[in-house]
């Protein structure tokens, strides 16, 4: 039995295939009464779609379509079903993926799991193109946190080498990083970042990195601990981008580096209210957060589409062979 939905209170459900007719999300739980604000859900679709050589080759329109539960733009209350239909489709493309799986993608693993029953097409359910859905549902997460006064801003720390200057003055630099397409604060290490890319594209290979994610204005007490803690359920859902293939929080593992004296945040009152001098426990203890921002960084693995030559194996003929992806 297959296992897409996510959340409790509110929960989302992910289907379609990165060839197929569509893919969506459905989201259940949702407040009724919020209008949709069109204009924010297409900035965040902009952010994700391809622009210029630093990105897929694969265009796509990506407009979100309100299959139900909205009407005259506001939510209903009920389960609310966003459909994005795939325009660019080739599966054709993809014929032989079944046999000879692309190395450090899910056609292997995909193949066992369904039994050779799986559209094996751009990888599938699998695929990146997924997060399309993702992000459309984020949006409209994120209108219902912004009204509520938290703000999220994620920004690219660090690509292959290059290092973008930590977040300082979060408002501000949360407001800022929203803005752009490419999500660095220093536009000098952007210039970098970009150049880096188009060169590796060039040489047909890819690099990864790490986001740097802050989040401000949540009130201390909400989370769980022990199994629903606070950083289980974020990275729970973190980890569903099929990309990411690391999660740490506050200061993460420079905390093997750190003596208790230092690694400790300790309280202080502030303005009438209680914080901590420093935040090395991104603003959660014991999975519950305790007001101060929430950091995390989340480690994204190189593209696996690179058009290199690569070895892989024949599946049905169990010999070793070669791929080149076009």
């Amino acid at each position: 039995m297959s296992k897409n939905t996510f959340g409790k209170n509110l929960s989302v459900t992910l289907f379609g295939e990165s060839h197929g007719e569509a893919i969506g999300i459905v989201m259940d739980g949702l407040p009724s009464g919020m209008k949709i604000d069109t204009d924010f859900m297409n900035l965040q679709m902009d952010k994700r779609r391809p622009a210029g050589k630093i990105s897929t080759a694969r265009h796509e329109s990506d407009i979100p379509e309100f299959v139900s539960g909205v009407k005259e733009g506001v939510i209903e209350g009920t389960p609310l079903t966003m459909i994005i239909r795939n325009e660019n489709v080739r599966r054709n493309d993809y014929s032989s993926l079944a046999r000879t799986p692309r190395p450090s993608h899910a056609d292997y693993t995909g193949h066992i799991r369904y039994s050779g029953y799986e559209d094996a097409s751009g990888g599938g359910h699998f695929s990146g193109r997924l997060t399309a859905p993702l992000v459309a549902a984020g949006a409209i997460a994120l209108q219902m946190l912004n009204e509520k006064g938290i703000q999220i801003g994620t920004h690219i720390q660090k690509l292959h080498h290059i290092e973008d200057r930590p977040f300082d003055d979060l408002k501000e630099d949360i407001e800022a990083v929203n803005k752009k397409l490419f999500a660095v604060l220093d536009e000098e290490k952007e210039k970098e970042m970009i150049q880096l890319i188009e060169e590796t594209a060039a040489k047909k290979d890819s690099v990864g990195g790490v986001l740097e994610t802050t989040v401000i204005g949540l009130e201390p007490g909400i989370g769980e601990p022990v199994f629903d803690s606070l950083e289980s359920i974020l990275a729970h859902a973190l980890f569903a981008v099929p990309a990411v293939k690391g999660v740490s929080f506050g200061s993460g593992f420079d905390l093997a580096d750190m003596y208790g004296s230092e690694a400790n945040d300790t309280f202080v009152i502030q303005n009438g209210t209680i914080e901590t001098k420093t935040n090395h426990n991104g603003g959660i203890n014991g999975g519950i957060s305790n007001g101060m921002p929430i950091t995390f960084k989340t480690v994204i693995k190189p593209t696996p589409s690179i058009s290199l030559k690569q070895e892989t194996v024949d599946v049905e003929t169990m010999e070793n062979t070669e791929i080149e992806i076009g």
